[in-house]
């Protein structure tokens, strides 16, 4: 399917070694933003307390927010959990008595309570600081096994160049997420995580589209060279891009503006996972490739004629 069929070969990899620089820049930058400020990680993976409080109605979410930020918890998470009338608190670690804490902000929530929606305490649990370093490690492992399956799936299918390429545009998608999250100070937490390791799927998947078509490209464009021959498979990919990401990305921002809290730096990752992903995979992984020297006998295997069966030994 497709909205619009281009012409013309939009010259991509002419510009290819200045919007390298620039993406190598903001690499570096990201790099940076992460070792200097670090990432500010939810309680998932520093520890701390959460709780499940009931209301007889509506719970006023807002109210409730502002209340336990007002005790000092500015890092902590107030959402709706199953029901409109379900709310699930999440408290940064504070002190060793972590039943001490919860009781001490649910007495806060129930006395500003209306008497017509009275709250209930259903469970508290806590997260300690061990279980929270034990996800970060899962995290990275999950993280390293992704990179590894994806780096064996394209050499198998492809070669090892758009192997090696792919891997570097996509590292370079995941870190510019992370430094983002590092410069604002985002909450990182186990939901960003998810996302990030989505947007290595959806990256990945855009760069098995291009390389594919580079592919076929080398298999009908005989006399091109190959920069045209890359020039063109971006080109003819263009129109599926504007499809695929622009529904995407509509669904993305809807989670953005609608989702609450809850889905909000979930929603942020992906939106910048999915704008770097067509970037990387048209600026990053295909200018990459053609410098390691990707060629047509790489993808195409050249056609024996009968003289040359004449002649092999």
């Amino acid at each position: 399917m497709e909205f619009f069929r281009l012409e013309r070969t939009i010259p991509f990899m002419r510009h290819a070694v200045v919007l390298n620089v620039i993406s190598f820049s903001l690499f570096i930058a990201a790099i940076a933003a992460i070792a200097l400020r670090g990432l500010a990680f939810s309680i998932e993976f520093t520890g701390g307390t959460v709780l499940e409080v009931s209301y007889s109605q509506t719970a006023p979410l807002e109210e409730v927010r502002s209340t336990v930020q007002g005790l000092g918890y500015a890092d902590a998470q107030v959402q709706n959990f199953g029901s409109s009338r379900d709310l699930l608190i999440r408290l940064p670690l504070r002190g060793e008595n972590s039943n001490d804490q919860a009781q001490e902000v649910f007495k806060v929530i129930a006395a500003q309570a209306q008497p017509s929606n009275v709250p209930e305490l259903r469970r508290v649990e806590f997260v300690g600081p061990q279980v929270g370093a034990e996800l970060a490690t899962d995290g990275l492992i999950a993280l390293l096994f992704v990179i590894v399956g994806i780096m064996v799936y394209l050499a198998i299918r492809f070669e090892w160049k758009f192997a090696v390429a792919a891997i570097v545009a996509n590292l370079h998608d995941v870190v510019i997420i992370l430094g983002f999250f590092a410069v604002f100070q985002w909450e990182f937490s186990l939901s960003v995580l998810a996302a990030v390791l989505a947007v290595l799927g959806y990256s990945v998947n855009e760069s098995v589209v291009v390389a594919d078509r580079i592919r076929e490209n080398f298999k009908r464009m005989r006399k091109a060279s190959v920069q045209e021959t890359i020039d063109n498979a971006i080109t003819r990919t263009m129109s599926r891009t504007i499809i695929t990401h622009g529904t995407t990305e509509a669904m993305v921002i809807t989670m953005l503006i609608f989702g609450g809290p809850a889905l909000f730096y979930f929603a942020v990752a992906l939106t910048i996972g999915i704008v770097f992903g067509i970037y990387s995979s048209i600026f990053v992984m295909s200018p990459i490739t053609l410098w390691l020297g990707i060629k047509r006998e790489d993808l195409v295997k050249p056609v024996k004629t009968k003289e040359d069966e004449v002649l092999s030994p």
